[in-house]
């Protein structure tokens, strides 16, 4: 199973130290969930995940192989895809389009065979297709298959995003506030799709998510930050009753 290791990741913009010796690690097929009060960092230590940051110290390892200073393409052939805080897709485009976009990194074949739609390209097309249609009936979105993304509900346009993730086969799945703006059903259908995929695909799971409910009840781990500070990790019931989250969420007397 993948793992991936945090060690004393820091960084600075400016003069701010967003960043200051975190350390976790998100072990195989562990739903590990990643909170903390707004501005804490969350989202900015996905960000050095994927090679969008560089941090100013710090190693970052998947599978034992440190990622410090890979492109954020490489890291994503390695396995590592993600959901954003606010949804990145193409709203222009049906959703079977946008969750072949995923796949672009399984096409082997040339200009040639691709600009003619011919053999090794159309075998391509073929295979990754069936993929596809593999994780839309996975999500229940399959009476949206060829609907145009902006015309969707913001609840649908979530889980199209998370198709895209899935469709890159990734090894660790990274989730940033996948419950967001959501009314009850859609956060509890999301949080079971969110189950789903651990248990029924493998797939290790870091989730940032401000709904304490939904993550105290699908995380086998938490780790808090606040101010970019690492100030507690452990399991849900151990989190419940750290003084140190209870004051970093409630504050002080």
């Amino acid at each position: 199973m993948p793992t991936l290791e945090i060690k004393d990741l820091s960084i600075n913009f400016g003069g701010i130290k967003a960043l200051n010796g975190v350390s976790f690690r998100v072990g195989g097929n562990q739903l590990f969930g990643l909170i903390g009060p707004n501005g804490a960092g969350k989202t900015t230590i996905l960000n050095i995940i994927n090679g969008i940051y560089k941090p100013s110290s710090g190693d970052i390892f998947l599978d034992s192989k440190n990622i410090i200073g890979i492109g954020p393409y490489k890291i994503a052939k390695m396995g590592v895809a993600r959901t954003f805080q606010n949804i990145e897709l193409f709203k222009k485009m049906n959703v079977i389009d946008n969750l072949m976009l995923g796949r672009h990194q399984f096409l082997q074949s040339g200009i040639l065979s691709g600009s003619f739609f011919l053999g090794k390209c159309l075998g391509e097309e073929i295979t990754n297709r069936d993929r596809v249609e593999e994780i839309i009936e996975f999500l229940e979105i399959e009476a949206y298959r060829k609907k145009i993304v902006g015309m969707l509900s913001y609840g649908i346009q979530k889980r199209v995003e998370l198709g895209r993730a899935l469709s890159m086969d990734p090894k660790i799945l990274l989730l940033d506030e996948p419950c967001s703006g959501m009314n009850t059903e859609e956060t509890e259908d999301m949080a079971r799709f969110i189950l789903d995929i651990k248990e029924e695909m493998g797939i290790s799971i870091m989730m940032i998510e401000h709904n304490m409910e939904v993550v105290m009840d699908i995380a086998d781990r938490i780790c808090v930050i606040n101010f970019g500070m690492k100030i507690a990790e452990g399991t849900p019931k151990e989190i419940q009753s750290d003084p140190k989250v209870i004051t970093a969420y409630l504050g002080e007397d």
